[in-house]
């Protein structure tokens, strides 16, 4: 039996992923199956039950709507116009995700910034402002950096994940110095070979430094 909703708070998940063959960040959706709005694509949310933790209900959200796990979630913004639900005046505390790798469940779209569908409720919005907060939060915050990247990237993933959040291409000289002023990244000894270019620089997170 699950526990009763708070009053009128809400989670809102932007989900996200690196989609390592077309080298874009992307961001999840479903069709809700009830009304309001069934039928219309919407991030993954839920009401958040008494006493639980917004990490929680994220993590909840995500397995529920979408199929999928997390690596690590945080709290972007909230959403409080009075109007924004038509069931009745809601809060929504919208938190940025990043989903493990794995199958979504039938019916999840993944979509660039770049093509954003009609959603509902005021999920639009939620995007649209969202986006330059996790673009500020590229490369500083390293909770939501290292969960989007993984535990070891070459630069031109770098520079796939700068290209696809911020909408222009970075230049790779300050990319490089940006990533060499993170306390938590270090070059590898290892090389990575994309296409038939010579072997280039693996970038990695210290704490797995020791992984073969």
């Amino acid at each position: 039996m699950e526990r009763p909703p708070t009053s009128n708070v809400s989670v809102d998940a932007l989900t996200l992923r690196f989609n390592a063959a077309t080298r874009t960040v992307e961001f999840a959706v479903a069709r809700r199956e009830v009304d309001p709005y069934a039928g219309r694509l919407a991030l993954p949310g839920v009401t958040l039950w008494e006493g639980e933790r917004l990490a929680d209900a994220a993590v909840r959200a995500v397995a529920r709507k979408l199929g999928l796990s997390l690596r690590d979630q945080g709290q972007l913004t909230v959403f409080d116009e009075p109007a924004r639900d038509p069931r009745g005046a809601t809060l929504s505390v919208v938190l940025w995700a990043v989903a493990e790798d794995g199958e979504a469940a039938p019916g999840v779209e993944w979509h660039t910034f770049d093509d954003v569908p009609p959603l509902a409720f005021d999920h639009n919005q939620m995007i649209d402002f969202g986006r330059p907060l996790l673009v500020d939060r590229l490369w500083r915050n390293e909770a939501f950096t290292r969960a989007l990247t993984g535990p070891a990237f070459p630069v031109s993933t770098a520079v796939a994940i700068t290209h696809s959040l911020t909408g222009a291409a970075p230049d790779r000289g300050n990319l490089n110095r940006r990533l060499a002023a993170i306390a938590g990244l270090q070059v590898s000894d290892r090389k990575v070979v994309l296409g038939r270019g010579r072997p280039g620089s693996l970038w990695q997170w210290r704490d797995e430094a020791d992984i073969p």
